[in-house]
């Protein structure tokens, strides 16, 4: 009788692969040397240096698309940056980023509160069997825990760790592109927008604070005032497209029990892993919302492996770290997994978000369409203000939106990035692309990398002069040039020969013209608004009874003006 042999890593193989966290504390002042004594040894949680294993299994690089974005930039191993021609200037600008780190969102918090119920009744039904001795391999921090946002009715907000990661984004903006944000600010001049959901709004007000801070009168940072735009979300078609596509969301609908299904051997495999290992009764479920629970919680640790500027704030962490333990708050749930188990989890995720947002469908990124034509008009907008010779302060310099995952996915999809082999060719003809490997085996699809919180396609468009003085109108087309860079980093396009500077005409012929084909309102099946349908917003309304007293021969003043609230 032939035997199958599984994939999955066995139980004796994790347990060789314990994850584990190399922290190094930072150099400290000498008259501190004694307070800090005392804190460490009042701080257990922290984990010992391990100077001689440099490359230690870190399972904050390991949460995809709710990695930190500075784990994530510094997970990336970028080759040095294309040298770009010192006659090459930068003309514009354009930013699509996903916003900040979050809290967890209303739904998410309701399913730790059902997890700490769990995890009560489990250990309860473990103390009252008859294998006392399996009590001892019960985690400590499982007895009596409570989600740390119990009570919360609300969430999703973006947290001060993604203000951060917007406000220091903005800063290695304006210092990369110097001569493009050395103008006065006008709202003309450098758009920002950004969705209605209150964390996408936040992140750029965050970004806008970075990338103004200095250049104004307000405050001790001389802050200015900035406008960021927002489309309500009923009509927001360029950066929430997959709002208003009902085609991807029967899709999503459809193929939801697919990925579960997909995914339901991975969970299987951990949760008999962890039910051997704790001698809990855990289900799927309880492992499911065990993992989340892992990628939700964000300390000091970071900080502390990575040096602080000031020790006062290392000791805050310290003082941080000891209030959790004491009081039972403190997140050890990556613990409960070992490092094979972290890897096929992290694919699970992977896997959710190539079917769901990326590669897996073309209607996945194929709605996008309305995001790519806005970003290359604003190109064509500003080569004609280049060629045209208008005075700075009279076009724009630079577009920078602020969204969601399933804003960034779709647009980095069109763009072509992440693709194995020649999958480029694949979904210029919309074909099905395989999916992502899975663990050990290497792939590009990692959403740790591709989406992290903070993620951002920046499209920096050049001028670079011809051989001499004279062009013509072809060599005027031939003389800008396209730059994508993906998280900060310069990355070369397939459809463009793998080119780190496309030329723009080539840029339009072969990255975006195969899905010009394609019409968002056709694609999506979006219903035409009827006459006598009711006005979905404040705007549309009044326009609505401007035009009935117009019809009726009244005459209305300023028909045409825009309504601002």
């Amino acid at each position: 009788k032939k035997t199958r042999t599984s994939p999955l890593p066995t139980e004796s193989e994790g347990q060789r692969s314990k994850s584990r966290l190399a922290m190094a504390p930072p150099a400290t002042p000498l008259p501190f040397l004694v307070l800090l004594a005392t804190l460490l040894a009042a701080a257990p949680l922290l984990p010992p240096a391990a100077a001689a294993e440099p490359e230690a299994f870190d399972v904050r690089r390991h949460l995809s698309t709710v990695t930190r974005y500075d784990v994530s930039r510094a997970s990336n191993s970028v080759v040095s940056a294309p040298a770009i021609s010192d006659e090459c200037r930068v003309i514009h600008l354009n930013l699509v980023a996903r916003h900040g780190t979050r809290a967890p969102t209303k739904k998410r918090i309701k399913e730790l509160d059902r997890l700490a119920v769990r995890l009560g009744t489990l250990v309860d039904e473990a103390k009252q069997g008859p294998d006392t001795a399996s009590l001892k391999k019960i985690p400590s921090w499982m007895k009596g825990w409570e989600s740390r946002w119990k009570g919360r009715v609300k969430g999703g907000e973006l947290v001060s760790e993604g203000e951060e990661e917007l406000f220091n984004f903005a800063n290695r903006v304006k210092e990369r592109f110097q001569d493009l944000f050395d103008e006065e600010y006008h709202p003309d001049v450098y758009s920002i927008r950004a969705t209605q959901v209150p964390r996408a709004s936040a992140s750029a007000v965050a970004f806008g604070l970075g990338l103004l801070s200095g250049k104004g009168k307000l405050g001790a940072g001389n802050n200015r005032a900035f406008s960021v735009l927002s489309e309500s979300r009923a009509s927001d078609i360029c950066l929430r497209f997959f709002d208003s596509c009902k085609t991807y969301k029967d899709y999503r609908k459809r193929k939801e029990p697919d990925v579960d299904k997909q995914k339901e051997p991975i969970l299987e495999h951990v949760t008999s892993a962890l039910v051997s290992r704790y001698h809990l009764k855990f289900t799927t479920q309880d492992v499911s919302s065990l993992w989340f629970l892992c990628k939700q919680v964000f300390t000091c640790l970071w900080e502390l492996e990575f040096g602080v500027t000031h020790f006062a704030h290392f000791v805050s962490c310290l003082f941080f770290l000891q209030e959790a333990s004491l009081l039972n708050i403190t997140n050890q749930a990556c613990q409960l997994f070992n490092e094979d188990e972290v890897h096929l989890l992290e694919w699970t995720d992977d896997l959710e978000g190539f079917v769901l947002k990326g590669y897996g469908e073309s209607i996945n990124y194929k709605m996008g369409l309305p995001l790519l034509k806005d970003v290359v008009q604003s190109m064509e907008e500003a080569i004609i203000a280049k060629e045209e010779n208008f005075p700075d302060g009279t076009y724009e310099k630079a577009r920078l939106r602020f969204a969601h995952a399933e804003t960034l996915v779709p647009f980095t999809c069109l763009l072509g990035l992440f693709l194995e082999g020649s999958d480029f060719e694949k979904i210029q003809r919309e074909e099905p692309l395989d999916l992502p490997p899975m663990p050990p085996q290497r792939r590009n699809w990692k959403g740790a990398l591709v989406a992290p919180f903070a993620s951002n396609n920046m499209l920096a468009l050049y001028q670079c002069p011809g051989n001499d003085g004279k062009k013509t109108s072809q060599d005027q087309k031939n003389s800008y040039f396209v730059q994508v860079l993906h998280n900060e980093a310069p990355v070369s396009m397939p459809g463009c020969g793998n080119k780190d500077l496309c030329p723009f005409e080539e840029f339009k012929e072969k990255i975006v013209k195969p899905h010009l084909e394609h019409d968002y309102d056709m694609l999506c099946k979006k219903p035409v608004a009827a006459a006598d349908e009711e006005p979905s917003s404040f705007s549309s309304k009044l326009n609505f009874f401007l035009d009935l007293l117009s019809r009726k021969g009244y005459r209305v003043k300023g028909q045409d003006v825009k309504t601002e609230l």
